[in-house]
């Protein structure tokens, strides 16, 4: 039974009765073995070109307040931001999105200095701990497409270097289950209301974050060593 959390919303955002408002809720039919942290093997493609200053991805892989938390634990990364991406701007926001009727995921626009971390290294992070990539339209406690596994990549490059590793994964059976991950081109990504951004930051003691995210971050701290700062 899915049932909304009110007191995980920020002050001032209220919960309507019978519609999940939460962009992320409790769920006590959560699937067990949710766990995160897998040993997967980098990715054997890079792209060709790092690219000169700052470079940025999205990425989309369940509520946003867990994924934007991992990527600030990882070094390199310059900045997260929690947004929409997939649809148009119309329905970027957190009342439709959370319906699951439009085109949108919750997603993070990462900012990275490819000097200190590559666009690949970002994927493995992004595959072994940030989401499980096996689910299909949810992840963990939270069900609808808006909860989706998907590359919003930036070019064709960045397409191809995902597929790349995706099809890597697979034929190296990193997973029990088929990799359920899309990989999209040009999709624009809207940045989401300012009470979602820095959640993590903003709400330290929020059970849902103990509980579905946490776990991630240590998987970070646990597989990535070199990568994982604690500072956000």
């Amino acid at each position: 039974m899915k049932k909304t959390i009110n007191y995980l919303l920020p002050s001032g955002v209220l919960a309507v009765a019978g519609l999940t408002l939460a962009a992320c809720t409790l769920d006590t039919s959560a699937q067990a073995g949710d766990t995160y942290g897998a040993a997967i093997p980098a990715a054997k493609m890079q792209l060709a070109s790092a690219g000169t200053g700052l470079q940025t991805v999205v990425l989309a892989g369940g509520c946003f307040w867990g994924m934007e938390e991992v990527f600030q634990h990882v070094a390199g990364v310059t900045d997260v931001v929690s947004g929409y991406a997939g649809g148009d701007a119309a329905h970027a926001n957190y009342r439709d999105s959370s319906s699951g009727r439009y085109a949108d995921a919750e997603a993070v626009k990462i900012t990275y200095n490819p000097a200190e971390i590559s666009y690949a290294q970002l994927l493995q992070v992004y595959f072994s701990a940030a989401h499980n990539p096996t689910q299909v339209d949810r992840q963990g406690p939270d069900v609808g497409p808006q909860y989706r596994s998907e590359v919003f990549a930036a070019n064709a490059e960045q397409a191809e270097v995902a597929r790349d590793y995706i099809q890597q994964l697979g034929t190296a059976d990193a997973y029990a289950q088929p990799i359920a991950t899309q990989v999209s081109i040009g999709k624009q990504f809207f940045p989401a209301e300012a009470y979602h951004q820095d959640y993590a930051q903003k709400n330290p003691n929020s059970y849902y974050l103990r509980v579905n995210d946490a776990p991630k971050v240590a998987a970070v701290k646990t597989r990535f060593p070199t990568l994982y700062r604690s500072d956000t």
